[in-house]
């Protein structure tokens, strides 16, 4: 895994389940971070290769009652474990203390997404050698069009740690999810059923209008180029 140039030139414009088996077959400790409808794509995907997979999910304490039942849903459809994560106690309590339970809304999501997603995942991907995520190329103009299928993770990785991040759907469009999800009988979040598309924490998701683009229900007071938590920005 040390050419991830050549790898990435190997694996490019492949189909999914291609990038995945390489994922599962070259890596002992690999994850698949699961949180909406194209990372449960990867998992029915994934069990069709390999059983012991590592699969995790993000507990902000913020999520929607939808977003909990979703969880279980999926462990229960799959007969699977679902490592759920959640924040530092102590560092949560301090940012509420401090600055109330809605202060995103005054300074910005970053703050409170680096206590309930960032750090949490952080912890986690210290445990792995590679881990698989669900990010397309569509879902976002401004900060998501040059995403490869592998990479060193631009966020996590370290001289200590060279974390191999893989985006098996990079080129997939929302309709060929859905019609995989479809095609398949895969569950997906209540949510979806009632215009949401792209599902965070409950305060910082709405619902979208028709032509809108699905992360428009995401940090709606804020421009589009700041719309990401930090799971995916480079540091």
């Amino acid at each position: 895994m040390n050419n991830i140039v050549s790898i990435q030139t190997e694996l490019q414009d492949k189909n999914p389940r291609k990038v995945l088996r390489h994922a599962l077959e070259n890596h002992a400790k690999v994850a698949i971070s699961f949180s909406g409808a194209e990372d449960v794509v990867l998992i029915d995907m994934a069990l069709k290769i390999r059983k012991d997979i590592q699969i995790f999910s993000l507990d902000t304490g913020r999520l929607h009652p939808e977003t909990y039942q979703f969880i279980e849903q999926v462990r229960k459809h799959y007969n699977i474990d679902i490592e759920v994560l959640t924040p530092d106690y102590h560092s949560l309590e301090a940012l509420v203390k401090q600055k109330g339970l809605f202060s995103f809304y005054e300074d910005g999501h970053e703050e409170c997404c680096g206590i309930r997603k960032v750090e949490p995942l952080k912890r986690k991907l210290a445990e792995v050698d590679a881990w698989i995520t669900g990010q397309r190329k569509d879902q976002s103009a401004d900060t998501r069009q040059n995403i490869p299928e592998i990479q060193i993770d631009p966020a996590f990785a370290t001289n200590c740690h060279p974390l191999i991040k893989y985006n098996p759907l990079v080129n997939q469009s929302s309709a060929q999810i859905w019609d995989y999800i479809e095609a398949y009988q895969v569950p997906f979040n209540a949510l979806h059923q009632q215009g949401y598309i792209s599902i965070g924490c409950e305060p910082c998701t709405r619902p979208v209008l028709p032509n809108q683009h699905e992360r428009a229900g995401r940090w709606w007071w804020e421009e589009a180029t700041k719309k990401e938590c930090g799971l995916h920005i480079a540091k």
